[in-house]
């Protein structure tokens, strides 16, 4: 009893009632979380019973769900006209508590991000995440801010990487998170980008290599390239080759590339068995999209294994990943059979 009293946790009378100093609170998608005003931290479990939750049903009749210039979520009741911080649906949770595996935790295609870092702590962590402002980038970007990391959002557009830092504040309000301008279709730009990072003399523990096209119309970059090649692979080659020293004295750091399975169905050597730089970046007659990016992925996955060789030595490892067939993200948007495609597919998909 005495730890559980240096810890907050005095015992009381029931499992679900709160210590002194401790706060139940929801998400804005319902997820219930835990505030520690004491010590002014956050955390998915109940401090006592250890159990996680999420509110059942919609709201009661005449409540509307809003959030403060804080980015904390409230609750009007429109009937009897006054506000609160307590969702009037945590009456009604539902445990959320997945069973462990008595050996080893092991994931599988439903393991939700929230699971894979149960328990983590990330607070001194620093992340970058390319094409970081919506699908598997943005899911990534909030699961690591959430558990304390601090995370720089690579993005294109400034207007979308902004917006997706705000929908992350308006889980957690202190979630440390910044967009940043990366557009992989110019090296100038990635150029600027990796100057930009180091100015903030932070280090860097994880570089994840996310953003990608798919199946867009042939055109050529700035730099005279093949868009698919440059914007999945050589963009991101180039921003770890800037970024390896940092890599280097933040370690143990990590480098992750999101490749796909489809790399299996393409070749980039020609018939003598010789790497053909002509598949790399073909001209508009030789071009078809989805060849493009399946050569993208493939060069993704060489590129991960030659950099792990060559920088685990020095305690920077490198992995690449296949996130799952026709997931439901906005990589499909270039054409519309595709959109419809992925469409006809998400149910059997997993979600982001």
């Amino acid at each position: 009893m005495a730890a559980l009293k240096y810890a907050g946790l005095e015992d009381t009378d029931s499992e679900e009632e709160l210590p002194p100093g401790w706060e139940e609170r929801t998400t804005k998608d319902g997820w219930v979380y835990y505030a520690n005003h004491l010590e002014e931290k956050t955390q998915w479990e109940h401090p006592k019973s250890g159990k996680r939750k999420r509110v059942a049903g919609d709201l009661p009749y005449g409540w509307e769900q809003e959030t403060d210039e804080n980015g904390q979520v409230y609750f009007v009741d429109h009937i009897n006209k006054r506000t609160t911080y307590l969702d009037p649906r945590l009456a009604f949770t539902v445990e959320d508590n997945p069973v462990k595996p008595t050996t080893r935790q092991k994931y599988d295609g439903n393991s939700t991000a929230m699971e894979i870092l149960q328990g983590r702590d990330l607070s001194g962590k620093v992340a970058i995440i390319t094409g970081a402002n919506s699908g598997i980038g943005f899911e990534t970007a909030k699961s690591l801010a959430l558990h304390g990391a601090c995370v720089i959002l690579a993005c294109r557009s400034p207007a979308r990487g902004e917006a997706a830092v705000q929908r992350i504040l308006e889980e957690w309000h202190k979630a440390k998170v910044e967009a940043m301008t990366l557009d992989l279709a110019s090296l100038q730009s990635v150029q600027h980008f990796a100057e930009a990072f180091k100015s903030k003399n932070l280090p860097l523990h994880m570089l994840i290599c996310n953003a990608a096209v798919f199946g867009v119309p042939w055109s050529l970059t700035e730099d005279g390239l093949e868009s698919t090649f440059q914007v999945n692979h050589l963009g991101h080659f180039y921003l770890v080759q800037l970024l390896e020293d940092v890599l280097r004295q933040s370690s143990p750091a990590r480098v992750v590339v999101v490749s796909s399975e489809s790399h299996r169905f393409t070749e980039i050597k020609d018939s003598s068995g010789k790497l053909d730089f002509s598949l790399l970046s073909p001209s508009k007659k030789e071009y078809w999209a989805m060849l493009a990016y399946n050569r993208s992925k493939l060069c993704n996955i060489l590129f991960s294994n030659e950099l792990n060789r060559r920088l685990s030595p020095h305690g920077v490892t490198s992995n690449s990943l296949h996130p799952g067939n026709m997931m439901y993200s906005s990589i499909h948007r270039s054409w519309w059979l595709y959109t419809l495609l992925f469409t006809l597919a998400r149910p059997f998909t997993k979600s982001m």
